[in-house]
């Protein structure tokens, strides 16, 4: 259903809301996925909606009166047109409405009035205080009937104290199973402006919601949720209204929670290991009960919960082994699979108990670059209940239940967001608990921004709320001259505006800045990848908040190519200050020839090429770029650097050969007159990194290195790409300076790209056998010894390291880094680099190689024994590995290394 037809037709030539008069009606909420406002008064309060549920609709009025007001009549029409499953079809109304009998009448409609449902109607009209008919009613939408439903829950609260209006109201019994509850709640009257478009849904009720009793009942007995297990889990967000977190770690990272929706409910929980731990117990217990096991209906556990079965048999509940099938009371599950989707929402809609469990963080690591919000399994299912399971796994831990009578001061995403944007509207300082909330807000902004708009209007709402907070209040600056705390309204501010142009087509309207007029070009991108994943320069730079297009051959669409907007790819969303942007890339899936792109914070474009790619070379138009300053080794020359290429004005720059990419700041690069002899030098670094490990001279995909103002962790670390600070950049580009002080650190982060599972003991050796490649190159290319290289590697210093590590006994525990790098030293300076390159060769052709370490030191010890021709066992066990016995007998036809070093100390 698409709301904004829907909505147009609604309140088509309908003047204005004229809600004045004796009525007072009530708020409406809304939290289904196809539920809509159609009239929101002034005080954001909802006071008519619309909705879906199975094949039929719902009109949902916020008083009676107003379906025989002649001041609505026309919406009344209109209403009756849109809720009608075809032309004609008989429309049914309460007696007791007799005014809206002869409102509908008097256009021609078919009405016919009845004290009751009857099952030829097309649409049936009533009020909303008796529910009688309730399970009729539903089932009467479900199958493709109209019903508009008038009535005011807040003077049936009033005789009804010690029930909730939410779910014992009887129109609630009816409309809540398609996300629409009548409040107890005063709605303001007065004369309205009908919106031109679907008004926003509000954030949260003025009042907030009361989960006391729920927690009551699913924590009793329980002070601690130990969640301690095999298993790994995820963690939750809990956006919708009527949801709420059970769980929380210290960081407010939610593994338990549980919401009501329609006339049912569920609980979460992001392992399914947690659903039979014995340490939880009592919780599940608690879970059933809360779950509707009171009804005394039939508890179905799928298959794959066997374990929940034996426990819950244990504990004399009465259960079964079953499928998910329509007779169930309650039904219990993994999150693997949706493919019972739509029917298990319709279950808890109309009163079924769900409980559900898996992580999603394998999905997510299997699926990298997809939409977990969107596209996992589990959340198919639980998105609309308001819970979705992350891609991210948390630590498990053992921590306290939350208190029931607490409850407001839980952390809540929504009420939480609604107290910031309190806190923003008044401009006061943020005070506990909303200021302690703010980095977990962040978080849950952006990923609440991951699902997408189409899956209903309440996802538009969070949007539209989200976007007009950061208009309003603008987007804070972030540099290293003028850096944010991690812990600041700012970063919230930045996170949402990142996020929101990840879902915008236009970033231009958030960022409210001049856009440069830009010429169209042509790239050729090389399309054939046999590595990893592989970023493809285009040269080109999109300015922030600036859109590019790219036009591209149909034969390139949907086959896994995407673009990239930006090099940065740190996330620093755990950083305790900003200089930059948390997120500042963006990619997207070439799923169409032309495509547009925005980017808030702009960056560098690429096109990433998949691995096992076969396109070859791609002509791709690119409108709305400017070009970068980029000198590729071999194909770009002095003369063009000199008169051009150096004097484009993109702020970053890459430096390019075939084996490796350099990209730092342009203006690091442009006093340089000629890039090529640092270039050769490079290319020669690279072909000393491909000779150590023994691999071909032309590396699958070039490395790269990319410097950046702040990245996630340490001086620099590796991988795709390497990242290092701006401050190292000289050790980079400026060739006196590298052949004069060397480059340890980029060396020793391509180091661990050549790292290979089978010849690594982590954590032993993570930072120690990188660091070959460090003095590899330095003494092979840059003439610089080892000793010079690093301090660390001066004799005395690893004289002392020596003594330092045999005077503690000479145990695995203590070799590491510099101690363990000394093992291989001592080998490289006996037998030379090609005892090792030879060995590194060996390695790539062979099979079965054990996984832990234990084996594979005993199997480097073996095979490097028998390429030197030695029996370096003694060598070994006197640096404390655990060499075997056998290995030693083995090792012992060999001759003595009358040498070894070890026997000297």
């Amino acid at each position: 259903m698409d709301s904004s037809a829907a909505y147009d037709l609604l309140v088509d030539d309908v003047q204005d809301w004229d809600l004045t008069g004796d009525s007072v009606p009530c708020e409406l909420l809304l939290i289904g996925e196809t539920a809509f406002p159609v009239l929101v008064n002034p005080r954001g309060q909802v006071l008519i909606a619309a909705s879906q549920y199975g094949k039929g609709r719902m009109v949902v009025i916020s008083h009676e009166s107003y379906l025989g007001s002649p001041k609505m009549a026309r919406f009344l029409r209109n209403a009756v047109g849109w809720l009608s499953p075809s032309p004609g079809a008989v429309v049914g109304v309460q007696k007791s409405l007799s005014s809206l009998v002869s409102i509908l009448s008097s256009s021609g409609t078919q009405v016919q009035p009845s004290t009751e449902l009857i099952a030829s109607f097309g649409v049936y009209c009533m009020d909303a205080y008796d529910a009688a008919q309730g399970r009729e009613l539903i089932q009467f939408v479900k199958r493709g009937g109209g019903l508009l439903i008038g009535g005011q829950a807040w003077h049936w609260a009033s005789g009804h104290s010690t029930e909730r209006v939410l779910f014992d109201f009887p129109g609630n019994h009816v409309t809540s199973v398609a996300g629409v509850y009548f409040m107890d709640i005063y709605g303001e009257i007065g004369t309205f402006s009908i919106s031109d478009k679907v008004p926003a849904i509000p954030l949260i009720a003025p009042h907030g919601l009361d989960f006391s009793r729920d927690l009551n009942l699913l924590l009793r007995g329980v002070s601690e949720l130990d969640i301690v297990t095999d298993g790994v889990p995820s963690h939750l967000l809990v956006h919708g209204t009527l949801a709420f977190p059970l769980g929380l770690d210290d960081a407010y990272q939610c593994f338990l929670a549980a919401a009501h929706y329609g006339r049912g409910r569920v609980v979460v929980a992001t392992h399914e290991v947690l659903l039979s731990t014995p340490k939880l117990t009592d919780f599940i217990l608690n879970a059933i009960q809360w779950l509707g096991a009171e009804k005394k209906g039939r508890i179905g556990i799928n298959p794959n919960l066997k374990d929940l079965h034996d426990l819950l048999t244990q504990r004399q509940v009465v259960c079964e082994i079953s499928e998910f099938t329509d007779n169930l009371s309650i039904y219990c599950c993994q999150s693997y699979s949706d493919n019972e989707a739509k029917k298990i929402h319709e279950f808890v809609a109309e009163g079924g108990g769900l409980l559900i469990g898996g992580q999603a963080w394998w999905w997510a690591s299997q699926n990298e670059g997809r939409n977990v919000l969107a596209e996992y399994p589990g959340n198919k299912i639980l998105n609309g209940f308001g819970i979705s399971i992350l891609g991210e796994s948390m630590e498990a831990g053992k921590y306290p239940a939350l208190q029931p009578e607490e409850q407001r001061g839980h952390y809540h995403f929504r009420r939480a967001l609604a107290q910031f944007q309190q806190h923003l509207d008044k401009k006061e300082e943020l005070q506990p608990p909303v200021a302690g909330w703010l980095q977990k807000l962040s978080q849950d902004c952006t990923k609440v921004l991951q699902i997408p708009v189409k899956n209903g209007h309440v996802y538009t709402s969070l949007y539209h709320i989200l976007y007009e907070m950061v208009q309003s209040n603008g987007i804070p600056p972030v540099s290293e001259e003028h850096p944010v705390k991690g812990n600041s309204k700012e970063v919230v501010l930045l996170h949402v505006a990142t996020a929101l142009c990840q879902a915008m087509s236009d970033c231009a309207r958030l960022a409210l800045c001049e856009l440069p007029t830009v010429p169209s070009t042509t790239v050729e991108i090389n399309c054939t990848n046999t590595g990893d994943a592989a970023w493809r320069s285009t040269g080109l730079y999109l300015p922030p908040g600036n859109t590019v297009t790219f036009v591209f051959p149909s034969a390139v669409t949907g086959v896994g190519l995407q673009v990239q907007i930006g090099c940065h790819s740190d996330d620093l969303s755990r950083a305790e200050e900003l200089k930059r942007p948390p997120v500042v890339i963006r990619r997207c899936d070439v799923k169409d020839q032309k495509m547009s792109v925005s980017s808030l914070w702009g960056g560098l474009i690429y096109i990433i090429v998949p691995k096992g790619s076969q396109l070859g070379g791609v002509s791709i138009a690119v409108k709305g770029a400017v070009q970068a300053p980029f000198f590729r080794l071999g194909k770009s020359s002095k003369s063009q650097w000199l008169t051009c290429i150096r004097h484009y004005p993109a702020p970053w720059a890459e430096l390019a050969t075939q084996n490796i990419i350099l990209t730092v700041s342009a203006d690091s690069i442009r006093p340089i007159d000629d890039p090529e002899p640092l270039l050769t030098l490079w290319e020669r670094i690279m072909a000393a990194v491909a000779e150590l490990a023994a691999t071909p001279a032309t590396f699958p995909r070039p490395e790269r290195i990319v410097a950046d103002v702040q990245i996630s962790a340490g001086w620099m670390h590796s991988g795709y790409p390497i990242m290092c600070h701006l401050d190292s950049v000289k050790e980079l580009v400026n060739m006196e300076y590298m052949q004069a002080n060397g480059l340890w650190g980029p060396i020793h982060e391509l180091g661990h790209s050549q790292q290979q599972a089978g010849w690594e003991f982590p954590p032993h050796t993570t930072e120690a056998t990188c660091n070959l490649w460090s003095v590899y190159v330095h003494e092979k290319v840059l003439g610089i010894s080892r000793d010079r290289a690093h301090e660390d590697l001066q004799l005395k210093n690893r004289k002392k390291r020596i003594s330092d590590y045999l005077g503690k006994g000479a145990q695995l525990k203590d070799w590491n880094v510099w101690t363990a790098l000394e093992t291989y030293l001592q080998l490289q300076e006996a037998f030379g680099w090609e005892a090792f390159i030879q060995l590194y060769s060996e390695y790539q052709t062979m099979s079965n190689i054990p996984t832990d370490n234990p084996s594979k030191m005993n199997l480097w010890a073996e095979k490097f024994s028998w390429q030197v021709k030695k029996n370096l066992a003694p060598f070994f066990v006197a640096w404390g590995w655990p060499i075997k016995g056998e290995v030693s007998k083995k090792l012992a036809s060999l001759p003595n290394w009358d040498k070894n070093p070890m026997k000297k100390v």
